[in-house]
């Protein structure tokens, strides 16, 4: 019996390139264990014939790449090696680990101009990499998806808590949710930030309940991380690719200041591992936006960035472990209120989804503001662009706190709507919506 499928997002994505008359090979792109194979197998159920091609475990694969890239005989060969018809709309060709062959990465341009019949989809980790060092890369032929570990709105639904998803998105100001169904949210949401994303710990949590089952899932996937760092070793060393990632993860929620790497590595070496680490998918990164217009990406300062971790459950495990603390533990007994005051895990977990619930068509950036001005405080976490406009939102741990910030910059750009995320229920303090953590779906 396989194992159950969580349902995703990107799912009705893929239904609708599968069902569109044009549709060019596309690539389902993120980082190692976010579920991507997972995704396409389930869209292989759609189909007559299914044909899973790994070039890491199958590497006698490769040279039917590189010796023709006829994509036609290329079909044909592969439909004889492993006994699957790989026919013109019956069959979905799902080329895994793409990335260990490059020649296949370039098969996916001649496969749109000579046989755009055929469904073909490609997934891989350190995908990134790859693309990277291919001298031409399919612009216009190629189609992308970006993929990110579970929402909290899947893990909603994948904890058969689908009717709190409908309720909550008919949440507002104007018809704030009753009392007992917001406190069930906020426990919820606790859940999620412990847990995290990542679908083996997501299975683990719906199938036993156990947190501890859920941290041996995110060591292993940790580990399978830090496996990757060999692979970077001819462009930096895997030494400081721990320390940097160290780092990011003390520095969360606030500007990255390269000095405070241990190790006395250079500057432009940890730019570098952490330009590596984006690649990779396992950090993220939130720009400085002077925020006076749209784009918010025309007015970026390169010099102010923070980084996000890839996943909340993998955050705590890291610091967990190479604090040498029992943070896991106190998260656990926590309230959760209390939980969620831990260092700047929440505005973390807010940024991750705002990026999910993102059309996975884009590759989705984030921004913040601070006052640059000598002698002057003030940040606002987020930036976003809606109805023509720049929103500011702000993202508070608990249920209180000040919003001099939110305040300043609305009147400093003539702006005349801002956000508040909380653990609050829906509501309004006059041009300040209040909107709860577990509700920032709503605004996608």
């Amino acid at each position: 019996m396989g194992r159950v499928y969580y349902p995703r997002s990107i799912d009705r994505y893929l239904l609708e390139w599968k069902e569109d008359s044009v549709h060019k090979p596309l690539l389902v792109r993120g980082a190692r264990q976010v579920g991507k194979s997972s995704a396409i197998r389930t869209l292989g159920t759609h189909f007559t014939h299914f044909l899973e091609v790994n070039f890491e475990r199958d590497r006698a694969i490769h040279e039917l790449f590189s010796s023709d890239l006829n994509p036609q005989e290329i079909a044909i060969r592969l439909s004889t090696y492993y006994g699957v018809p790989v026919l013109p709309t019956k069959t979905l060709l799902f080329l895994d680990e793409i990335q260990a062959c490059p020649d296949a990465i370039r098969s996916l341009w001649f496969f749109y101009e000579d046989y755009p019949e055929l469904h073909v989809i490609a997934a891989g980790s350190l995908l990134e990499f790859a693309i990277q060092e291919l001298t031409s890369y399919g612009v216009g032929r190629i189609r992308s998806l970006f993929m990110y570990p579970l929402s909290f709105d899947e893990f909603l639904e994948a904890t058969g808590h689908t009717g709190w998803i409908t309720a909550k998105r008919a949440g507002s100001a104007e018809a704030p949710l009753f009392e007992a169904l917001h406190t069930q949210l906020v426990e919820a949401f606790r859940s999620y930030l412990l847990v995290g994303g990542m679908p083996e710990a997501v299975r683990e949590w719906v199938e036993r309940h156990d947190y501890l089952a859920c941290q041996q899932a995110l060591e292993d996937i940790a580990q399978s991380y830090e496996d990757d760092f060999s692979k970077y070793k001819k462009r930096v060393d895997p030494s400081l690719l721990r320390q940097t990632l160290h780092s990011v993860a003390l520095q969360m929620g606030s500007k990255f200041v390269y000095s405070q790497v241990e190790g006395g590595y250079r500057t432009e070496k940890v730019k570098e591992a952490l330009k590596l680490l984006e690649m990779a998918g396992v950090i993220l990164p939130v720009t400085h936006s002077a925020g006076n217009g749209l784009p918010l990406g025309a007015e970026v300062n390169e010099k102010f960035v923070k980084y996000l971790f890839l996943d909340s459950g993998l955050l705590l495990r890291f610091l967990g472990l190479k604090q040498g603390n029992n943070l896991s533990q106190q998260l656990v007994v926590s309230t959760a209120t209390a939980l969620v005051n831990k260092g700047s895990i929440t505005e973390m977990v807010a940024g991750l989804e705002l990026l999910k619930y993102q059309s996975p068509t884009i590759h989705a950036r984030l921004y913040y503001w601070q006052s640059l001005s000598r002698g002057t405080q003030g940040e606002i976490d987020y930036l976003l662009e809606r109805a023509g406009s720049v929103l500011p939102l702000e993202i508070k741990a608990g249920t209180s706190g000040s919003m001099k910030s939110l305040h300043t910059f609305m009147q400093a750009k003539g702006l005349t709507r801002g956000l508040r995320s909380s653990l609050e229920n829906f509501g309004a303090l006059e041009q300040i919506e209040i909107l709860p953590l577990y509700a920032l779906g709503n605004l996608l």
